[in-house]
C-alpha cells in the first residue's frame, strides 16, 4: 500500500490508476539524497537540497537527460551557498547532456539535428515565442555544444510538474529505414510481451526497427491518444517515472486528475493555456513544414502559477518539398505525419472531465 504525501494531495491506492513501485523504498531513497556535508539535525540544509533536487530532476528528466551525470551537474554535492549552484543530480539520460547556467537559465547539449536552429526560427514567429522556453545563445563548454535557454521552473516555487510526451510515434522515419531483422530487437519485445511476435519473427528470432518501434508506441497510450504521461512529481513526492502502461483513456484521465489534485482553478487554467498553444500552432507557418518528433509540453503549477510550454526539438525536421502536415492525419512511410495535434486535441479533451 502506497500513498503520495502532500500537503495538497492525500490519494487512497485504489483511486491511483499508476503503478508506484519505484515508490517502493521511498524512506531510503529520501535519506540517500541528503547532502554529505549536512548532519542529521541540519534540516534547513536537507530541505533546501531535497527541494532543488527534486525540481531540478524532472526539468530536466523532460528535456531528455540521461545518466551518468556530467561533472558539472555532480559537482554540487554540499549544502547551497551564495557562490554555489543549487544542487543537481541525474537520473537519467545521456551523458554530460545538461550543465547549470545563470539564474533563470539551463544549458543543453546540441545532439543530433540542429535544435539551435529550431529555437531560431520559433522565435520568429511571435505567437510562438511565449509556448516555448526562450532561447538566448549558444556557447561551448569543455568542448562541447550547448544552447543556452529559459529554466521554465524559475519563479515557480515547490511545483508539480508533469511531462507529456505527443504524438503518435516518437521516432524519425529515417530512424526506422533499415529493414534488417535483428536479434537484439526480438529480445526487448519478448522482455515486455513474449506473445508480441509473429510466428515468423519468432522462428526466425529477430524483428525490424520499425516493427519494435511500433511495437513499443503500442505499449501506452501513444498510438491510441497521441500522447503519453512521461513522468510528473508532486510537492513533497519523489519524481513517478514509470507511467509507460497508463494507457486507457479512462486511465490517463485520472492521472490527470491525480495531478492536477481536482484543482477546478488549475484544471481550467492548465485547459486554456493548452488551447492557447493549439490554436497558435494551427496558425502557424513553421509548424505546417516541419514534423515535430518527441517534443512534449511541461506543464507545471503551484500555489499561484500555472504554465505549460512545448520542449524538445532534437528531432524536428523539415518535410520536402510540396509537403504540408496537418500533424492530425495517421502517419505512413513517407507522410512524415507523426500525429502531434492529434495528441494535443486528445490531451485537451481527456484533460476537460474530472
Amino acid at each position: 500500500m502506497y500513498w503520495f504525501e502532500s500537503p495538497y494531495l492525500e490519494i487512497p491506492p485504489q483511486k491511483s490508476p499508476i503503478r508506484t513501485s519505484n515508490l517502493k523504498n521511498r524512506g531510503s531513497a529520501k535519506d540517500s539524497w541528503k547532502p554529505t556535508c549536512c548532519s542529521a539535525n541540519n534540516k534547513r540544509c536537507r530541505r533546501q537540497h531535497e527541494d532543488s533536487s527534486l525540481l531540478k530532476f524532472l526539468a530536466l528528466n523532460a528535456l531528455e537527460l540521461s545518466a551518468p551525470a556530467s561533472d558539472v551537474l555532480l559537482r554540487s554535492q554540499q549544502c547551497p551557498t551564495p557562490t554555489s549552484p543549487s544542487n543537481w543530480f541525474q537520473l537519467s539520460g545521456h551523458p554530460d547532456a545538461f550543465a547549470p547556467a545563470g539564474p533563470g537559465t539551463i544549458w543543453k547539449k546540441c545532439s543530433g539535428g540542429d535544435e539551435r536552429a529550431v529555437y531560431e526560427a520559433l522565435s520568429s514567429e511571435p505567437a510562438l515565442r511565449d509556448i516555448t522556453p526562450a532561447y538566448f545563445r549558444q556557447v561551448q563548454y569543455g568542448g562541447q555544444t550547448f544552447i543556452e535557454l529559459q529554466d521554465l521552473l524559475h519563479g515557480f516555487k515547490d511545483p508539480h510538474v508533469m511531462d507529456v510526451k505527443l504524438g503518435t510515434r516518437t521516432f524519425l522515419e529515417s530512424e526506422v529505414q533499415n529493414s534488417t531483422a535483428r536479434h537484439d530487437l526480438y529480445k526487448k519485445m519478448i522482455a515486455v510481451d513474449p506473445t508480441a511476435p509473429t510466428e515468423a519473427e519468432h522462428k526466425a528470432q529477430a524483428v525490424t526497427k520499425l516493427r519494435y518501434m511500433e511495437f513499443r508506441e503500442q505499449q501506452s497510450s501513444t498510438c491510441s491518444l497521441g500522447f503519453r504521461i512521461e513522468a510528473m512529481k508532486f510537492r513533497g513526492s519523489p519524481p513517478v517515472t514509470d507511467l509507460q502502461r497508463v494507457k486507457s483513456t479512462a486511465e490517463v484521465s485520472d492521472t490527470m486528475s491525480l495531478f492536477l489534485n481536482s484543482r477546478a482553478d488549475v484544471r481550467q487554467r492548465v485547459l486554456s493555456r493548452l488551447m492557447e498553444i493549439k490554436a497558435k500552432l494551427d496558425q502557424s507557418v513553421y509548424f505546417e513544414r516541419h514534423e515535430v518528433v518527441g517534443s512534449s509540453i511541461l506543464i507545471i503549477y503551484d500555489d499561484v502559477k500555472v504554465g505549460a510550454w512545448l520542449i524538445d526539438f532534437a528531432k524536428t525536421r523539415p518535410v520536402p518539398d510540396g509537403i504540408t502536415l496537418s500533424h492530425r492525419k495517421p502517419w505512413s512511410p513517407g507522410n512524415h505525419e507523426e500525429g502531434f495535434l492529434f495528441g494535443l486535441d486528445n490531451l485537451i479533451r481527456v484533460s476537460i472531465p474530472f
